[in-house]
């Protein structure tokens, strides 16, 4: 790939960069400056836990697999494939929203999207948690398209928070805040993984007694599963409320902006805000983002091969007790993934950064699939471990893999405000999304290619 004209693509910040732009005189005096807007612990607290809700539903499908594996025992090909088949269900339906919500960047409401999201993944889950206790003599297949509905309604839900998340945070104007969403996703994959492994200990499969109907496996994990889900609606609810102050401080922000700028075309907040935004092509961002766009798909197109590993990786002492069986080390393997995740997404903190670097950075997004061969060396489908070990699968394997994962999707998303114009900032969170989302779904697709193993 050609290098791009030096003024295309090296770092801007400041509204100065609006000089020389015919009619961006007003859009300049009317976008929120970083320096105009004082950090607040409360609003990081805030976008960190929006984090956490954007990518909570996600998480829950992945760590509740065992759950999901038990409902499925007597069908051979829904037990080898659902996990691939949700993986997909999550991302197809994902990536054709934020293309459709890209290209609707001047009269987009953010909170609107942010709000509707909330409220439909509370209604998603509180069905998915009724299930653990209604129909439980469903057939493996009608159980499985009930929940690739729900899958694929979430799927549309998180388009919309991700699209509104990452927008909103970026009209802020503070790095921190995009940081903060980066993080609150981080935390929402540990969180769910060690809902999973608390329940099962404490509900496990074979002290649970249940409707006689259902397979034994899926008796002993409805209680531990109705907690796990009703968790995830609480989940929703709480982020719900927490955002709302945030959308009044957002609204005088604009309204004190729209008071300094009064003119007979600005009559609300509304007309202040779409005269504040800045419309750009998908193409015009590429052109300044490519390798950050290219490096964080090709992260999470990298990571999305790891759920299905994680799946089927057995612990090599698996009659050792409980802690070691699937229900439990399962979850705990994607306890560990997450936990390198999230310290990577909170290093980048840290002073150390190489957003000045984008191709470096994509480079070592490049390097990064060189892990993806460790997970062959662990008990994959109970069948032997070339390295036979629990301690080398969960800390060298999985925490590595989420650590790399962690810190290159977060410095890329991070990178991204300082090679744009101010005005471009909002559609920059949307559009780093649309890429990250297009890496998660060539993934998926790709992950089929090892339901076999």
């Amino acid at each position: 790939m050609d290098r791009p004209a030096r003024d295309e693509y090296e770092p801007l910040a400041g509204v100065d960069n609006y000089a020389g732009h015919e009619g961006d005189v007003l859009e300049a005096s009317l976008v929120l400056d970083r320096h105009d807007v004082p950090f607040s612990r409360i609003e990081y607290g805030i976008f960190a836990f929006l984090g956490l809700s954007m990518l909570w539903a996600w998480n829950m499908f992945l760590a509740a697999a065992p759950y999901f594996a038990s409902r499925f025992a007597a069908d051979a090909w829904v037990s080898s494939n659902f996990q691939s088949a949700i993986l997909t269900l999550s991302t197809l339906p994902n990536l054709t929203t934020i293309l459709i919500l890209a290209h609707s960047q001047h009269t987009a409401s953010y909170p609107f999207r942010i709000s509707l999201a909330l409220i439909t993944n509370s209604v998603l889950f509180a069905l998915l948690t009724c299930s653990t206790q209604l129909f439980l003599d469903a057939s493996p297949r009608a159980y499985l398209a009930f929940l690739l509905t729900i899958v694929a309604c979430s799927a549309w839900a998180t388009g919309l928070i991700q699209n509104g998340a990452f927008a909103f945070a970026g009209s802020f104007r503070r790095p921190e805040y995009m940081q903060a969403l980066m993080a609150g996703q981080g935390v929402a994959g540990v969180v769910p993984a060690i809902a999973q492994v608390v329940a099962v200990v404490l509900f496990p499969p074979n002290s649970d007694s249940a409707v006689s109907s259902a397979s034994p496996a899926a008796r002993g994990g409805q209680t531990s599963a109705f907690l796990y889900f009703l968790a995830a609606v609480v989940v929703s609810v709480v982020a719900l409320l927490a955002i709302l102050p945030l959308f009044r401080r957002h609204r005088r922000i604009v309204e004190g902006r729209m008071a300094e700028c009064m003119t007979e075309s600005l009559t609300s907040v509304d007309d202040a805000e779409r005269a504040a935004r800045k419309v750009t092509s998908l193409r015009h961002l590429f052109r300044k983002l490519h390798w950050l766009a290219l490096g964080v798909a090709l992260t999470f197109a990298t990571t999305m091969f790891f759920p299905v590993f994680t799946a089927k990786i057995r612990s090599v002492q698996e009659d050792k007790g409980l802690l070691f069986r699937p229900e439990v080390f399962v979850p705990l393997g994607f306890f560990f993934w997450n936990l390198g995740d999230l310290a990577g997404r909170m290093a980048t903190i840290l002073p150390i950064s190489l957003s000045h670097r984008p191709r470096l950075l994509f480079l070592l997004s490049v390097l990064r699939v060189v892990q993806l061969p460790l997970y062959l060396l662990c008990n994959v489908g109970g069948r032997g471990a070339v390295v036979p070990s629990d301690f080398f699968y969960l800390f060298v394997v999985q925490l590595t893999f989420g650590l790399t994962n962690g810190w290159l999707g977060s410095s890329f998303m991070i990178a991204s405000g300082d090679w744009v114009d101010e005005g471009e900032r909002e559609a920059t969170g949307g559009f780093m999304g649309l890429f990250l989302v297009v890496g998660l779904t060539t993934g998926s697709l790709l992950s089929f290619t090892l339901s076999s193993l």
